[in-house]
């Protein structure tokens, strides 16, 4: 192999490496994006409610009918897992601790957001 086949090997070389580190570099999300997010899960877990709201027990005889009630309520469901989590998040980046402390706040949070979830009526 000749230098000059060499020279252009290592610029091909440098080309690829540069392209690809422009290509995997972090990329921060909108500012509004967690906005959006909460409010798209918002008014998924809302519909859902309302779904099932408008079911009665009565047409549950037939299981042709149990479709949407079970869309609704899977829907609902990881649309209020959805808002958990994302709760959890915003608020451990908020605050940086260790690991174990991190893990015991993040069990007290699951259990506190399911208790607002999950309210006995």
């Amino acid at each position: 192999m000749s230098s000059a086949e060499r020279s252009g090997s290592a610029e091909g070389a440098a080309d690829v490496e540069g392209l690809l580190r422009r290509a995997l570099a972090p990329v921060e999300p909108p500012e509004d994006l967690s906005a959006r997010v909460r409010s798209r899960l918002q008014s998924i877990r809302e519909t859902a409610a309302e779904e099932l709201e408008g079911w009665e027990l009565a047409s549950m005889r037939d299981p042709r009918n149990w479709v949407r009630p079970a869309v609704a309520v899977l829907g609902g469901a990881a649309a209020g897992a959805g808002l958990l989590l994302l709760g959890l998040h915003q608020r451990r980046r908020a605050r940086s601790r260790t690991l174990l402390e991190r893990a015991e706040q993040t069990a007290s949070d699951v259990a506190a957001g399911t208790r607002k979830i999950i309210k006995p009526r």
